[in-house]
């Protein structure tokens, strides 16, 4: 009897840790994307004052201004928990960034200007930080999943609610090209 009754208790006792084992990823894997969140919304913020510092060097180029603009907002109102829909929003608005830097590269005075190069070394800093939290957010998600399939922690997770994370990944090749450069 008191065997079964240890048995039991170890049981329980082992679900309590899985389940907590299960919150303590599935609140990981949320201040991840919480880190990516802030990181894109500081680079969103930069976004208008470099259109403006460019648009006066280059006034002719209103495509590729309405284009970054157009996707910056585009990205600002994907929902929260959509990881794949804004994955695919910010894969865009980095390649209409890299347009917008291309576009600088072919006015001198504005690569010489103070404001462009500084809002240019911050957005840098920013891509930079965005690369490092969705390292760390992906590792998070990549954990809480391994937990919610594997077993025995997919029963605890199945019962309790838990699901597997969306990778935040770029999703067109072309984002993952080498930009070319040309001196």
């Amino acid at each position: 009897m008191y065997i079964l009754l240890g048995i039991v208790v170890l049981v329980v006792l082992y679900g309590v840790f899985l389940y907590n084992s299960l919150v303590k990823s599935r609140q990981m894997a949320e201040e991840a994307w919480s880190g990516i969140d802030v990181q894109l919304k500081r680079r969103a913020d930069l976004i208008p004052n470099l259109i403006e510092t460019v648009k006066g060097y280059a006034a002719h180029e209103k495509s590729t201004f309405e284009e970054v603009v157009a996707l910056r907002n585009r990205a600002q109102s994907v929902p929260a928990g959509d990881v794949a829909g804004r994955a695919e929003v910010e894969g865009m608005l980095s390649q209409a960034l890299g347009k917008l830097f291309a576009l600088a590269e072919a006015y001198p005075d504005l690569k010489a200007n103070q404001n462009f190069l500084e809002l240019q070394t911050s957005l840098e800093t920013i891509e930079g930080e965005i690369q490092m939290a969705r390292r760390y957010y992906n590792g998070a998600a990549r954990e809480l999943n391994v937990k919610v399939e594997s077993v025995p922690s997919n029963i605890v997770a199945s019962q309790f609610g838990f699901t597997k994370r969306e990778y935040f990944e770029i999703e067109d090749a072309a984002d993952r090209a080498v930009p070319a450069v040309q001196f």
